[in-house]
């Protein structure tokens, strides 16, 4: 598993000044510095990956990610005890120390301009990583892999049940 670490840094540009200043805040240091430079911050790529999924979701003309295969094992999954929907299904990511970088596999919805989706869900990727983590997006890969039709019956509805 990568992990990307942040280690906050600051450059030391305080100038020093004999007595009080009228109105200006009067900051506490202690013996260790500011609290923002003590320790690192980890974010898993699993961590990035569920932004990314619920990020692409968002967009109303994707009707889920997810290659056929891994659709298939999506919903074969969410039959079992505590397999659930996988929220991360179609979404690979590389997490390095500052930047991230995103593949998404995406169904469409019939209809759907497919580069204006693509773009939209592009941009909500980006910002919502970048607003969550800090972290900069280099890219995100986007693979149309189908186009869901209105008549098609949808793997993630529940199947009737024949008896009561």
């Amino acid at each position: 598993m990568t992990v990307m670490t942040e280690t906050t840094q600051r450059r030391n540009t305080t100038t020093s000044t004999t007595g009080k200043q009228d109105g200006a805040p009067q900051g506490r240091r202690s013996a260790g510095g500011p609290a923002e430079t003590r320790g690192n911050t980890a974010i898993a790529d699993t961590v990035v990956a569920k932004i990314a999924g619920m990020a692409a979701r968002e967009v109303p003309e994707v009707h889920n990610l997810g290659g056929g295969m891994t659709r298939a094992v999506g919903a074969v999954r969410q039959h079992m005890p505590g397999g659930g929907t996988g929220v991360t299904q179609g979404v690979k990511v590389e997490v390095g120390e500052r930047q991230a970088a995103v593949d998404l596999d995406v169904v469409v919805e019939y209809g759907s301009a497919i580069t204006d989706t693509a773009a939209d869900v592009r941009t909500n990727v980006v910002n919502a990583i970048e607003r969550m983590t800090g972290l900069e997006v280099v890219e995100v890969n986007i693979a149309v892999d189908d186009v869901h039709l209105p008549d098609e019956e949808d793997e993630s509805e529940p199947e009737q049940r024949r008896v009561a």
